[in-house]
Parts: C-alpha cells; structure tokens; sequence
C-alpha cells in the first residue's frame, strides 16, 4: 500500500508487479504454484495470457478489473484479506487502458 500508482503511465514493473504480488501472489492463491481459479499471477506473460483476464486498451472488458471491483461472484481478493485501495484499483485500470505494456 506504500507504492503510489500514477494516473498515467503506469508500469508493470514498478507498479503492477508489486501490487499483484503482494495482493494477489500469495500463498495458495495466484501464484505459478498453486493457480486459484487456474490463473496466475507472478508475472508479465501470464498476466495477459488471457485476453479474457486482461483485454490490453479495454480495462471494462478485463475480468481482472470485474474481480477487483467486486463485480462478480468472487470479487477479488476474498473477504478476510485486505482490499486493493482506491489508487491500486484505478492503477491497474489505467494500467490496462494505456495498453497493458510490459514496461
């Protein structure tokens, strides 16, 4: 929650990949070891390795941003581990919007 995610240009690296890792990656959740929901999280080509996950340009057509809203089923994280904040949700967002870049 310390890293603060710039409206515009985002990066996977130095943005993307600490939040995913700290609120996604955990243990038995998306991580290339345990695979909840059979997704992955723990690095760049498995984030957008399915455009369903991540549609690179349409952030209201990737399901990553339908879980973190909590517009689905299972919002994302579960309840009982802390939420990804404000800045996090539009980070990611923006994130998709400029392209989903490996940057």
């Amino acid at each position: 929650d310390k890293i603060i995610i710039p409206a515009s240009n985002v990066k996977f690296s130095e943005h993307m990949y600490p939040v995913l890792r700290v609120k996604c990656n955990t243990a038995t959740c998306h991580n290339s070891r345990d695979r909840a929901g059979n997704l992955s999280l723990d690095s760049y080509s498995d984030v957008v390795s399915d455009p369903l996950i991540v549609f690179p340009g349409l952030p209201q057509n990737s399901k990553l941003v339908w879980a973190i809203e909590g517009r689905v089923i299972s919002p994302m994280p579960p309840i009982g581990y802390p939420p990804l904040t404000k800045n996090q949700i539009d980070g990611i967002k923006n994130w998709i919007k400029e392209g989903a870049k490996n940057n």
